[in-house]
């Protein structure tokens, strides 16, 4: 293994880039990824780092464009194993610890960074029945409107993963989907889940061309949210803490619910109120531990 190892290596070093330099243009295009939404949005391009993430962007069926190692950290078997998995069209490149200091947020990425072409991920390209693992199931949808953390974003995608819903869409997004916060705070679940954005009244006509019924977390004329029957098709929606939903989700929602609280306050963090949300109508689907 050790053998193989070191011949990939030699390889990867022979027949690609070794970057030492923080002036490289590659680094700075880099940097710019990790900083400006233009620059992601003008070169359909985004930034992945640790191996699970970039590894669930493969099984996500991303293109990777460049993949960068460092090999004092990476272990052997995965880079052995990334270097079969990956397609001939991305290009290997290692750098130096300094350099992936650099543009690793987090310490424990394993010595993998990636450049990944993003997709296209408006409403308008959503088929949510061609998915074999969901063709039999009664879509169920997760709704967020108008997030602005990445860490709430990544939180919701998370449990979107979790329960394996049909698909999550933003509507009327505050950021793109490709914000590397989102990326990391995902954990990779930005590659698992099926993912559309559109606004507010895009989304609402896509629900009503396949007859899918929208509830509303909301406090008005609200029933209790296990009262439902979340076995036919449905939709649960939420929004902000600070503004909750718009009133054109109130208008077209077949009926709105509510978590019931004992606290003192009236709402609690969107990703906590999906979870219980969503997992009451696996819970009426069959779902068991």
């Amino acid at each position: 293994m050790a053998c193989r190892f070191y011949e990939i290596v030699r390889y990867l070093c022979q027949m690609h880039k070794t970057i030492t330099s923080f002036h490289n243009p590659l680094i700075k295009q880099i940097v710019l990824l990790q900083e400006k939404s233009r620059e992601r949005k003008k070169t359909n391009l985004f930034f992945i780092e640790g191996l699970r993430e970039v590894s669930l962007a493969l099984k996500g069926g991303y293109q990777l464009k460049t993949l960068l190692y460092c090999t004092g950290i990476i272990s052997e078997e995965a880079l052995i194993s990334l270097k079969e998995t990956v397609g001939a069209k991305t290009e290997f490149i290692e750098i130096t610890s300094e350099i992936y200091e650099k543009l690793a947020y987090r310490g424990s990425t394993e010595g993998v960074l990636a450049v990944a072409l993003s997709k296209n991920l408006d409403i308008a390209n959503l088929d949510i029945f061609t998915s074999p693992s969901k063709l039999n199931e009664a879509p169920l949808i997760l709704i967020a409107e108008a997030p602005e953390k990445p860490g709430n974003i990544g939180a919701l995608l998370r449990t979107a993963d979790a329960a394996n819903v049909t698909a999550i869409l933003i509507a009327n997004p505050k950021t793109d989907m490709y914000n590397p916060n989102i990326v990391r705070s995902s954990v990779g679940c930005l590659f698992t889940n099926t993912i559309a954005t559109g606004s507010t009244a895009e989304i609402i006509a896509f629900l009503k061309e396949h007859t899918i019924s929208i509830y509303c977390a909301a406090l008005q004329a609200s029933v209790l949210y296990d009262t439902i029957d979340f076995k036919k098709p449905s939709a649960i929606v939420v929004g902000t803490e600070a503004t909750g939903l718009s009133e054109e989700w109130m208008r077209n929602s077949a009926q709105n619910i509510i978590i019931p609280m004992q606290g003192e306050i009236d709402s609690m963090n969107v990703s906590v109120a999906a979870g219980i949300l969503i997992f009451e109508a696996k819970r009426q689907r069959g779902f068991k531990v």
